[in-house]
């Protein structure tokens, strides 16, 4: 299993694209899609016409955005250049009604030459090929149903948070993960609202006995500080400062 940052950042960060993970099992999928990351997964390779499947922790514009780009381009693609294999959009309770909405009121997104399916999900696992998903319900905004994703394949165990609190949910998503990739939005002595800090990563880390802790979706505030060090006062295993395009073998 391998993992791709395609953006560590936020919608404002100025030198890291937005939130979005590029995970590669025997399927090829994305998780977030926020600004600046389609061009990020271009650089990967990666071939964008067949990537069937997006999953989605939840719907602030910095996790989601890049896919209206996206899409338009596989619309174009798939009536004028080639055949691409259907999409799958996965997330939270939510999804179908925004992505509804998205796809009847863009214009020519319903010209698009592909099936188009919409699933939500909500604590309970499914499959994508041999690739195990289980999306768990995590505290972080309240008008909105946000989800966390534990992927298991071939005997290991990614897990990414989205954007969190901590929380036990959380801790349990990350039980005994092989790698971890979570929301360090804030260093520890500048903590904010509806996110972790860095020793919050920490001890999400510790409690669930992560091995190998990625900190991810920095605010620039969190650049002026040494919140990799933060995060290990608190967990001593592997600590990992996630960047863009930086690639994990999980």
């Amino acid at each position: 299993m391998r993992l791709t940052i395609l953006g560590s950042g936020t919608n404002v960060h100025p030198t890291r694209a937005a939130a979005g993970y590029l995970v590669q099992t025997d399927q090829t999928f994305l998780l977030d899609f926020g600004p600046r990351t389609l061009m990020n997964l271009l650089k990967t390779g990666t071939d964008r016409h067949r990537i069937r499947h997006i999953l989605f922790s939840h719907f602030h514009a910095d996790h989601f955005s890049d896919f209206i780009t996206f899409f338009f381009d596989q619309v174009f693609y798939s009536r004028f250049v080639g055949k691409r294999p259907d999409l799958t959009l996965i997330g939270p309770r939510g999804t179908r009604r925004l992505f509804g909405v998205i796809l009847k009121t863009f214009p020519g997104f319903n010209a698009a030459a592909f099936r188009v399916s919409i699933r939500e999900v909500s604590d309970r696992s499914f499959w994508l090929g041999q690739t195990r998903i289980t999306p768990h319900t995590v505290v972080h905004s309240p008008r909105l149903h946000c989800v966390g994703y534990r992927i298991e394949h071939g005997g290991k165990v990614l897990v990414y948070s989205g954007d969190t609190q901590y929380c036990e949910s959380l801790v349990r998503l990350c039980r005994r993960a092989d790698v971890a990739a979570l929301d360090c939005s804030f260093p520890a002595n500048r903590p904010g609202p509806g996110h972790m800090h860095a020793g919050d990563c920490g001890r999400v880390a510790r409690e669930a006995g992560v091995r190998r802790l990625i900190l991810s979706h920095f605010y620039p505030v969190a650049e002026r500080y040494n919140v990799k060090k933060q995060a290990g006062q608190q967990f001593r295993g592997r600590i990992i400062r996630g960047r863009d395009l930086m690639k994990v073998t999980v």
